[in-house]
């Protein structure tokens, strides 16, 4: 098993469905309470492909993209429309748009992150596919120059500073990134006739950890 580190057509996953997934436990008690737990740490996303395929051409491009990864044995990158940036969707990334964080003096090395916080009680996502040539670093208010004070590993989404910050300093960063996943089928059930009548099976991508 490997992953590539290849893209999905993003013309195709713009019009997939799809998002996140959590599993919880719920348990109904004799005085009508109920208990939950939550089994997962971190949400899974899951996509039906199935949906961005608008000609004959996509859907051949689709099995050819299925076939290099050989059905579920290898991972790949997919850009998931609705959530790819380190703001909002139509937002452009500003380095200051998430804390990832703060100088010992020591460390050099930083992962990438994003917080979802409408309320109290945030939860963060370690970003681990950034996009190559998007990715933006501050360091205690101050924009960071590539090459010169930082590079970043776009297989990983670990920053490393040339000089490890201050004690105190903040980090922060802006990206876009993709989200590693699979194809959760090795069989793609395919009929052009059915296609050419408007339908299509569902085509299954999910999101695996690396």
């Amino acid at each position: 098993m490997a992953f590539h580190e290849i893209q999905f057509p993003t013309d195709i996953s713009a019009g997939s469905s799809g998002g996140p997934e959590r599993i919880t436990d719920i348990v109904t008690l004799r005085s009508g309470f109920e208990e939950r737990n939550s089994i997962w740490a971190n949400s899974r996303r899951r996509y039906d492909a199935s949906q961005g395929i608008r000609s004959i051409d996509k859907l051949y491009e689709t099995i050819e993209f299925f076939e290099a990864r050989r059905g579920r044995l290898h991972g790949f990158r997919w850009r998931d429309w609705s959530d790819y940036r380190s703001g909002k969707p139509k937002k452009v990334p500003a380095f200051n748009d998430q804390q990832i964080g703060t100088g010992n003096g020591v460390a050099t090395q930083f992962q990438l992150s994003k917080t979802y916080s409408l309320s109290s009680n945030p939860w963060t996502r370690e970003i681990k596919k950034p996009v190559a040539g998007t990715v933006l670093i501050g360091k205690n208010g101050v924009q960071q120059t590539i090459t010169t004070h930082f590079t970043v590993d776009t297989t990983t989404g670990i920053v490393t500073f040339v000089t490890p910050p201050a004690n105190g300093h903040v980090i922060t960063a802006g990206f876009e990134f993709d989200v590693p996943v699979r194809f959760d089928t090795d069989f793609m059930n395919v009929s052009v006739e059915i296609f050419e009548a408007g339908s299509l099976p569902q085509i299954d991508i999910l999101e695996i950890r690396v």
